[in-house]
């Protein structure tokens, strides 16, 4: 799949607008050993009138295979962005799965420059590898 016909999976939650391209990486997979690593780009809009520091992320990982898992930490890959209206920042990252399939939920939290917190959910999108 090319990508331009890569899926994608948009939310937005109180004013950030969150975009997620997930790809399966063939070449750091090993079906063989249960190991199917997938990439996600990431795009945080900021489409409110605030700024907004993004503080902590939570994922919700699920794999085909019934294993379920919850990464909690803060920011996202060592940043923690401040978005002013009509910002964006974007960011990649991968998981790896012991199955072809599953799929990833989550939310970021976020600090308005009024310090009032909010989370911005980020759509559930599929973890597919290709049909062997």
């Amino acid at each position: 799949m090319s990508t331009q016909q890569r899926p994608f999976f948009y939310r937005e939650t109180q004013g950030m607008r969150i975009t997620v391209r997930p790809l399966f990486m063939p070449e750091h997979s090993e079906p063989l050993v249960q190991r199917y690593v997938f990439a996600y780009l990431v795009r945080i809009e900021n489409t409110s009138r605030r700024t907004s520091q993004l503080l902590t992320r939570y994922w919700r990982i699920y794999d085909s295979i019934g294993e379920e898992h919850e990464v909690r930490g803060d920011g996202v890959v060592g940043e923690q962005p401040v978005l002013a209206p009509g910002d964006t920042h974007e960011y990649s990252s991968f998981c790896v799965l012991k199955s072809p399939h599953g799929w990833m939920e989550g939310a970021y939290r976020f600090i308005n420059n009024d310090d009032t917190l909010f989370e911005a959910q980020v759509p559930r999108f599929a973890l597919d590898a290709p049909d062997e």
